[in-house]
């Protein structure tokens, strides 16, 4: 998941870079839901996930319509590597959510110790010889960060039972129908050139489609905040990506920082107690997966 999730990071910078986000954000969405649509229909899933309608508008709202048109707005004047490593601070976000709230979920000492220590390395990768940052750019991957950290604690405490594929679909569905408008106003007058579509296209398969599967697997399996911990991965993926691929410094901030994600990580997924996954609601069968 971390891997499938540090490539978008990439292809964005290389699609914004021709196409405005919100036709980014449509090609994406309405990719993903081609593919889900007809399996979510084929499993006889779709009538049990309108009836939750309202709940699968607001997963869509704030897991894909305003963060993903945010990054790729942040991507016009960040770096890939820059804009993956500020938003590594979803698990300290969605972590502070879940113990905030009334009989949340309850992290170990160890688990906060990890949160702390990747959020250190988030920050030497980030404040060490980093250069200028555009604050405009940071304040729409604040947005991003809380977006982030929210969306799976809505597919677990409101669309529990639910498969994960067919709230996946039908959000995606939801968000190309509301992002056509926009996306047809800022259409491009030149047709892209192939880098461009082929990152559009991957982003729709690999990093949409066959993520939310995955994705929701996941939170199965360890819950929603936990879950979250792969951003502190993603930011190494796309670092490494932008360094291969587009030329992005290795500075000496990544490297110690990268120690300290990947300790960061490693205790941050410890559960505090046996039971802690086990009391979380499960969001789909094991059994439901493809």
């Amino acid at each position: 998941m971390a891997v499938i999730w540090g490539i978008p990071y990439l292809l964005i910078r290389i699609a914004v870079e021709e196409v405005a986000p919100s036709v980014v954000v449509l090609g994406r969405t309405a990719i993903g839901a081609i593919i889900l649509l007809p399996l979510v229909a084929l499993r006889g899933d779709l009538r049990t996930v309108l009836r939750h309608w309202r709940w699968v508008a607001a997963f869509a709202v704030i897991e894909m319509a305003i963060p993903w048109v945010l990054v790729a707005s942040a991507e016009q004047r960040l770096p890939s590597s820059t804009t993956a490593l500020l938003i590594a601070g979803v698990p300290l976000v969605g972590a502070l959510m879940a113990m905030a709230r009334p009989g949340g979920e309850t992290l170990g000492r160890t688990a906060v110790v990890g949160l702390l220590v990747g959020l250190a390395g988030v920050l030497a990768i980030v404040g060490i010889d980093s250069g200028p940052t555009d604050l405009y750019a940071v304040a729409e991957l604040a947005i991003v960060v809380v977006c982030y950290a929210a969306g799976p604690v809505i597919l677990v405490r409101r669309l529990g039972g639910i498969t994960g594929m067919g709230v996946s679909a039908i959000a995606l569905a939801m968000c190309a129908v509301a992002y056509t408008p926009f996306a047809l106003a800022e259409w491009p007058v030149a047709t892209p050139s192939p880098e461009a579509i082929a990152s559009i296209v991957l982003l729709g398969v690999v990093c949409t489609a066959i993520a939310f599967v995955v994705f929701a697997a996941l939170i199965t399996e360890v819950g929603p905040v936990r879950a979250t911990v792969i951003t502190y991965v993603n930011p190494v993926v796309a670092a490494i990506l932008g360094v291969l691929i587009l030329g992005e410094t290795l500075t000496l901030g990544f490297a110690i920082g990268f120690v300290l994600v990947l300790v960061g990580s490693a205790l941050a997924t410890r559960p505090a107690r046996p039971s802690s996954v086990e009391a979380e609601p499960p969001m789909m069968r094991a059994e439901s997966l493809p």
